[in-house]
């Protein structure tokens, strides 16, 4: 317990920080795990022990640098879940590369701004996601994969970019022939042979565990997405003591509904288990129900990630109670806000009793708070645990910077091995985020009490957390008022019973104009990824201001909540 009277809390440690790079300590596990398995491939029936693994991250390293990648560089990954993700993940940590993880839903605006932004030199694709036809839009906006030699590319608008690679060889033979520009997972491999292993070593004893080792993108207030820079340090460390406070072992299996492309499943899903020897069983590309409970029986994993949407699909589903998910022990809930209604669910009627509330952000690499085991059930339940090993947590006053009184709720920041680089070229960004002492501050209100337990109480910044997804009003507003007959737009969000958030947008039109709801949605999925198209549309005459003219989101939402609930929208 703290001696002071301070909402301020510094977890120590028994265990000490590993001052280690990524590959340099999964060289130390393999070592130690050799012929455990380390990732198993339903959709791909792929199952690769330590040292397969470790192979396979070796070949592609050693393919890259051979294709001209190095230290610095940045490759970017649109793709879903699959061993090739994971292989890459690791063989760009290997050599130093940059990974630029790229959400599988970002449509072609989406997609320009983020490989143009992170200045992205290689990209890593599968064919399609859904109903997106990932080289017909690639092929839109790089004209030159219809005739360029591959790993050639030469774009006005990418003038960095030079190869993009697809990796799903059931579309390679076809559209090789349609669009040269390609190169393909296997052309990487082939030139493997003209870099050795003693060289690839060398690369990989030249890194620093405090480079820059991915890029992530988390929604911006400015209307574009914000690059959050993270190091070896940073993530490995994360993943690390996450792992040792979900008493993870070489036992362990865990299942992951959760994307890579976030930090939930790059950090705390891939290399938590790697960093602990345990098996990452990655049940479906993107996320299914009940391949996830199929998997947990099959593989019997005894862990399961999640944000609250993805546990409530999978105990509402209608085939829940003929699997078998007894072998379940522990597992993260994060993302959103989880009721204690359906965490005790998850603890009975998924056997998962040692299941933890996790919290934290992109910039904080991502855990910053986890609940333990052994702590009372209250706590488990209404609380976000305690901030992890080497980190400190502050509550302060929202107006004056001031470290509030234990109980006083306030502004959460965050200090310590864990917070990012930055973001990536946009240093007024990253100087408005962390303060001049170190401090991130998170932009959450929340309480502490007397022994570092944390509650969050609410938001300052106008993020909407829809099913674990980050969206930001601006982003939206932008869009939507490119439409010609749209005068004003207020985005916010709204509770909603699955998601936890909805969101909606109120409109006032150009005079004279007309329009629907779902005219105004289907503009939204032309250019916006589905998580951010309004559910809730209103077109209204006037919105609530200040009297220096500013809109009050808070009173429209307040508004919306309470005409919501007469409807029965909303219990």
């Amino acid at each position: 317990m703290t001696e002071y009277k301070k909402s301020y809390f510094h977890s120590g440690g028994t265990v000490p920080l590993l001052g280690l790079t990524i590959p340099e300590y999964f060289t130390l596990v393999v070592k130690k795990f050799l012929e455990r398995e380390a990732v198993v491939s339903i959709p791909q029936g792929k199952r690769l022990t330590y040292t397969a693994l470790s192979e396979s991250v070796d070949l592609l390293a050693r393919g890259l640098v051979a294709s001209g990648f190095g230290k610095g560089d940045r490759i970017g990954i649109w793709s879903t879940n699959n061993v090739e993700w994971l292989l890459l993940q690791m063989a760009t940590a290997r050599i130093g590369t940059i990974l630029v993880t790229i959400n599988p839903a970002y449509r072609l605006k989406e997609l320009a701004y983020a490989l143009s932004h992170s200045e992205v030199q290689g990209l890593f694709v599968v064919p399609s996601f859904r109903t997106s036809d990932y080289i017909s839009m690639l092929v839109e906006l790089i004209p030159e994969l219809k005739s360029a030699k591959a790993g050639e590319l030469k774009n006005h608008d990418l003038p960095l970019l030079r190869q993009v690679v697809l990796y799903d060889p059931v579309a390679l033979m076809e559209t090789r022939r349609s669009y040269p520009g390609f190169n393909t997972w296997s052309d990487i491999l082939e030139q493997a042979r003209s870099v050795s292993l003693k060289e690839l070593d060398k690369i990989t004893a030249s890194l620093d565990i405090d480079d820059p080792i991915n890029i992530q993108y988390t929604s911006g207030t400015t209307g574009h997405p914000k690059a959050v820079v993270l190091s070896h340090h940073n993530i490995l460390n994360n993943a690390y003591f996450v792992g040792l406070a979900m008493h993870f072992t070489e036992k362990d299996r865990l299942c992951v509904p959760v994307p890579f492309y976030h930090c939930f499943g790059m950090v705390l899903a891939n290399l938590l288990c790697l960093s602990h020897g345990a098996c990452i069983v990655i049940a479906c590309e993107h996320f299914d129900a009940l391949e996830i409970l199929r998997a947990i029986e099959a593989e019997k994993c005894t862990a399961i990630h999640g944000v609250p949407t993805m546990f409530i699909a999978e105990m509402e589903h209608q085939e829940f109670n003929n699997i078998d998910t007894s072998t379940l022990r522990t597992g993260i809930m994060a993302g959103a806000p989880c009721s204690p209604v359906l965490m005790n669910r998850v603890m009975q009627e998924m056997h998962c009793q040692e299941i933890l509330i996790g919290y934290g952000e992109t910039e904080a690499s991502p855990i910053t708070h986890l609940t333990c085991r052994d702590d009372s059930m209250e706590r488990r339940i209404m609380t976000v645990g305690k901030n992890l090993p080497y980190q400190e947590a502050k509550v302060v006053d929202v107006d004056t910077g001031a470290t509030l009184p234990i109980g006083q709720s306030g502004e959460i920041c965050f200090r310590g091995y864990h917070i990012m680089k930055g973001y990536y070229g946009d240093p007024e960004a990253t100087e408005e985020a962390i303060d001049k002492n170190g401090w991130l501050h998170s932009g959450d209100l929340g309480t502490m009490d007397a022994d570092g337990y944390m509650r969050i109480t609410g938001r300052l910044k106008e993020m909407i957390i829809r099913g674990g997804e980050n969206i930001y009003p601006r982003e939206i507003e932008d869009f939507i008022y490119s439409h010609p007959k749209v005068a004003v737009v207020a985005v916010f969000g709204v509770p909603d019973e699955y998601y936890g958030e909805e969101v909606m947008a109120w409109i006032n039109l150009r005079t004279g104009e007309t329009a629907t709801g779902q005219e105004i949605r289907e503009f939204c999925k032309s250019g916006l990824a589905h998580f951010k198209v309004p559910r809730h549309i209103w077109f209204v005459e006037e919105f609530p201001m200040t009297v220096t003219g500013k809109l009050q989101k808070f009173r429209m939402r307040e508004i919306a909540i309470e005409q919501m609930t007469k409807e029965g929208h909303i219990s």
